[in-house]
């Protein structure tokens, strides 16, 4: 009687401290040593697996210590797992010829499963440009679904939040402007190579060409055989389009004038962080000018200056 009363008063506990939700859950987890082989990839991630540095430091950690997080995989209907959270550990203990990986294994549907994969991702130390585009696109359309549905919740989701889209709320909780997380979004209408592009800006590797990300943004907007147009120009110009000439080419494209000579006669155009720049410590010149006199007004006296020298000059060589 006591043990049942004990159980009971447990029990009571519990529910006051935890939803349903957070039960149900519990119950449906349990951490099991599963052989790599049995998990598959999460299907379209976007989150790449690079054999870099880090990743040799993490297999020589996992080789010494083992798995020290478990990963998150769900049971699929062929009776295997799909990998939700710990790719990169999977591939460790690949690496360090481990014979089982410790996972939590739990029930997920789809959208739960990608948002869940999203968040723990992004928690990375490094995330590309590419990865964030896939990333927030495959969470936001799952947000959007889940607030179509009524099974999941009785009040939709934009209403719980304030009337806040799905787009502001994902920004809130990646810590980022609802119009960035549009910004990222577009480069997964990027060719993959102009998206290569994009991440190299992070990466930082000698010898590839590096877009930055308000460029790629509006290079977002060209057909696919506009942008492979262009990439050929950029390969054979070894050059990117600066923020203003992409904003010139896209404007090319939506009237339909875009073709390969413009994109050329764009791409050419010498870019304002591209002009030589010359110069002269002040002190040099501080004497000539009256203290606090603006710097563009130094600059026209002595261009000024310069040309009439130069007539003078000219004038005694005759």
């Amino acid at each position: 009687m006591v043990k049942n009363s004990a159980a009971g008063l447990l029990t009571s506990v519990d529910s006051m401290f935890t939803t349903q939700e957070e039960r149900d859950n519990a119950q449906r987890s349990y951490v099991i040593d599963l052989p790599a082989a049995q998990i598959s990839d999460f299907p379209d991630h976007p989150f790449k697996v690079r054999m870099d540095e880090s990743m040799m430091e993490l297999a020589d950690s996992v080789k010494q210590h083992g798995i020290l997080v478990p990963s998150l995989v769900r049971p699929m209907p062929d009776g295997g797992y799909q990998m939700v959270s710990g790719h990169r550990r999977k591939r460790a203990a690949e690496l360090a010829e481990l014979p089982t990986v410790p996972c939590i294994v739990r029930e997920l549907t789809d959208d739960e499963a990608i948002i869940i994969m999203v968040d723990s991702n992004l928690q990375r130390e490094q995330v590309l440009p590419s990865e964030k585009a896939f990333a927030y696109k495959m969470k936001l359309d799952a947000m959007k679904r889940q607030g179509q549905r009524t099974d999941l919740t009785s009040v939709p989701v934009a209403q719980k939040s304030g009337g806040k889209t799905s787009r502001q709320i994902l920004g809130e909780q990646v810590g980022e402007s609802q119009d960035q997380v549009r910004r990222f979004i577009r480069l997964t209408n990027l060719t993959p190579e102009l998206l290569d592009m994009v991440d190299n800006s992070v990466l930082k590797e000698k010898g590839q060409l590096q877009m930055a990300l308000r460029p790629a943004v509006e290079l977002s907007y060209l057909s696919k055989d506009e942008q492979n147009a262009l990439l050929e120009v950029m390969e054979g110009e070894d050059c990117t389009p600066s923020h203003a000439q992409a904003i010139k080419i896209r404007d090319f494209s939506e009237k339909g004038k875009l073709n390969p000579d413009v994109i050329l006669s764009i791409m050419q155009e010498e870019k304002p962080n591209q002009v030589e720049q010359f110069k002269m410590p002040k002190n040099r010149i501080a004497k000539f000018f009256p203290a606090g006199t603006p710097a563009q007004k130094i600059e026209d006296t002595i261009v000024k200056a310069l040309e009439m020298y130069r007539k003078r000059e000219r004038a005694m060589e005759r």
